[in-house]
């Protein structure tokens, strides 16, 4: 990769970081369509863009929801009991999303990422206000949603925040202990899908060097530096600034590159 780049992953390390200990994200979405771009402009196999791209996000999160969650749990927001309950089926439907994944041609998989973020993007403006008395549910019924989060996140390199701050919410939980426990969730779901995504690609004879499995480590190890640097940073902000602003201007990047991903399925090869 040309060291021009370098500089363009470090500043978007640092804005999936603060984005992750704010918003209790992994920061995928936003992160995928600059990988998918970067590595187009290398000129990576075709066939395999989009899935590294999500790969290397990925194994970003690893690092970044690690970050983000200890941040949050200093500010003891984290519903350990609910990590708990969910982390055993977020690990089982991590590792089968990656497999789904490699299985679909870029054309698709840009095109269901692409949906799926003007979906992110909708659901963030559209806020209803969770039922009176309405609580989580025990373990199992949190063991399948943390299945059914896990293999969506894992297939399409999202932290899961998208789906989990929402469902927490709609059972009466705060914004803030909703974003800090999504963000603990992202480290199990980054985990078991970067394995995942390192095994699929180690199916494929013609990728880049230095890459491990699907996932391309030179981009992966400098979003890293920057985003776990900057990540206990938006988490400390989480505790202070109103969220409907954020919440607004984040779905209008989102659309943005919603569209991006789009127009990648529409002229894939």
């Amino acid at each position: 990769m040309e060291p021009a780049f370098f500089p363009i992953l470090l500043a978007v390390g640092a804005v999936i970081g603060f984005l992750a200990g704010l918003l209790g994200i992994g920061g995928g979405l936003t992160l995928i369509p600059v990988l998918t771009f970067i590595f187009t402009t290398q000129h990576f196999p075709e066939d395999h863009i989009v899935h590294m791209a999500v790969a290397t996000a990925t194994a970003t999160m690893v690092f970044t929801a690690l970050s983000s969650a200890r941040a949050h749990h200093r500010q003891k927001a984290v519903l350990w009991p609910v990590v708990y309950a969910m982390a055993p089926g977020i690990v089982i439907g991590s590792l089968i999303g990656p497999q789904l994944a490699s299985a679909l041609p870029t054309r698709a998989f840009a095109a269901v990422f692409g949906m799926f973020v003007w979906f992110s993007a909708t659901r963030m403006l559209i806020v209803k206000k969770p039922l009176p008395g309405r609580e989580l549910p025990g373990r199992l019924p949190l063991f399948y949603v943390g299945a059914g989060i896990g293999a969506v996140s894992s297939l399409l390199g999202a932290g899961g925040g998208f789906i989990s701050i929402p469902y927490l919410g709609r059972h009466n939980v705060s914004i803030q202990r909703a974003v800090a426990t999504s963000a603990a969730l992202g480290v199990p779901i980054a985990v078991a899908a970067t394995i995942g995504f390192i095994v699929a690609g180690l199916r494929q004879p013609d990728l880049p060097r230095w890459s491990a499995g699907f996932v391309y480590l030179p981009a992966m190890v400098t979003i890293v530096i920057a985003s776990m640097l900057v990540a206990p940073f938006g988490a400390s902000v989480a505790h202070r600034w109103p969220a409907v602003k954020l919440r607004r201007a984040f779905a209008a990047l989102l659309y943005v590159l919603g569209a991006y991903m789009l127009w990648k399925a529409l002229n894939a090869g």
